[in-house]
């Protein structure tokens, strides 16, 4: 998948920030907005009500990941960004490491100990098999609509599994968080 993402990443040599920006604005209009799930919101209200922060770490890009932070009010984002030369074109390169898997742990880690908080206090909630090392290593793992495959392996490690109900499909965003992947503590 490392290697995918970074062919991805590459096939942005020489477009613009700016029109990707717009194009990504326009994608999570029509489409993102839509699948927040109507569980979500409790979820993320019962941890600002506990004085938590909240950050969005996923595997999408700064774009898209601020557009969602920015709408449900997240403290922070950690994903993945895109390195931009002195005209405001892209250059096909990540910013530093990738932000999946194992490297979506080493933000994780990293974001942690710049804030003195250790990883086994924090929550972290995911629908997606490849954020393993992350629920492996965070004190509150919790699997939020897994396909088979993510249920079978939190039913085997005994991790919490939630069903925050359907994308919404149209209706108003601000009811719901997006059911995607958050360190929390």
């Amino acid at each position: 998948m490392d290697d995918a993402l970074r062919t991805a990443i590459g096939s942005l040599r020489g477009q613009s920030e700016q029109s990707l920006r717009a194009r990504t604005r326009a994608f999570y209009e029509t489409e993102v907005r839509k699948l927040y799930r109507t569980g979500a919101r409790p979820a993320l209200d019962r941890h600002r009500g506990r004085g938590d922060a909240i950050v969005l770490l996923t595997a999408s890009s700064l774009y898209l990941s601020e557009l969602v932070a920015a709408e449900l009010g997240f403290d922070d984002v950690l994903c993945n960004r895109f390195e931009v030369d002195e005209a405001g074109s892209h250059t096909g390169r990540p910013v530093g490491r990738l932000c999946f898997g194992a490297g979506k742990l080493g933000y994780a880690e990293a974001y942690a100990r710049q804030r003195g908080v250790s990883l086994s206090e924090c929550w972290f909630y995911t629908d997606s098999y490849s954020d393993l090392p992350v629920l492996e290593r965070l004190g509150h793992p919790v699997v939020v609509n897994p396909d088979p495959r993510l249920r079978r392996e939190a039913e085997r490690r005994g991790w919490p599994v939630e069903w925050w109900g359907e994308a919404l499909s149209g209706e108003d965003p601000e009811s719901s968080l997006l059911a995607g992947s958050q360190p929390e503590g």
